[in-house]
């Protein structure tokens, strides 16, 4: 997504806090975007929160319906999760969205 795309998104979902993700889920096409800023650590600290977010969210992904744009926000609680860890944590969140299959 580009940096239009997924302000866009933040500004039209709810956020949906979790302890080391936030989900902001909107009624879309379909693209998903991880996004880690400074809060998290220096550089190779958002690029592995990124790599995290992103490898736990193609493991959720065939449980949530369809034409949704989603935006994972990492938190600084990330630091040190794995993907295994952050599957369970994005699924209950999707659920309580409402976006499950």
């Amino acid at each position: 997504m580009r940096p239009a795309e997924v302000r866009a998104v933040l500004d039209r979902a709810r956020p949906l806090h979790g302890d080391r993700v936030i989900l902001f889920l909107a009624p879309g096409s379909g693209r998903v975007a991880a996004v880690a800023g400074r809060v998290v650590g220096g550089a190779v600290e958002r690029n592995r929160a990124r790599r995290v977010l992103r490898a736990a969210w193609r493991a959720v992904e065939p449980r949530v319906a369809p034409n949704h744009d989603v935006v994972l926000v990492a938190r600084r609680g990330i630091r040190g999760a794995k993907a295994q860890d952050l599957v369970t944590e994005v699924g209950e969140l999707i659920e309580r969205a409402g976006a499950g299959r």
